[in-house]
């Protein structure tokens, strides 16, 4: 059996210092898998969303390793936290306030997340 694709006027949309500012189409997110997005700083944002439709957003740089690709990284819970796994060091970052959960002292910036 095949399901028709989502279809939604939705925007994913980030809390930036100046505002809200639109990423994508809700539908481009797949649960469990991740989205990176250029924002107008240049720096980058690693979005997920999960099967109960909660979105997150995390600055998309690792970093431990510099590179830009928390957004190819696994994600999971531990201990109710929603989290990523770098796919190249493989350290967990908390989805919802970005701190490094096999490191307290490394956090990436986390972002307030809504689709409107």
């Amino acid at each position: 059996m095949t399901l028709a694709p989502e279809t939604t006027d939705l925007k994913v949309q980030l809390r930036l210092a100046d505002g809200w500012f639109t990423v994508c189409d809700l539908d481009r997110l797949v649960p469990g898998r991740g989205v990176a997005a250029l924002l107008p700083d240049g720096s980058q944002v690693a979005l997920f969303r999960d099967r109960s439709g909660t979105l997150y957003g995390i600055d998309n740089r690792d970093p431990f390793s510099g590179a830009a690709v928390l957004s190819r990284g696994l994600t999971g819970t531990h201990q109710d936290r929603p989290f990523v796994a770098s796919p190249l060091l493989k350290q967990r970052f908390d989805l919802v306030s970005g701190e490094c959960l096999d490191d307290a002292s490394v956090r990436v910036t986390a972002y307030e997340v809504r689709a409107g």
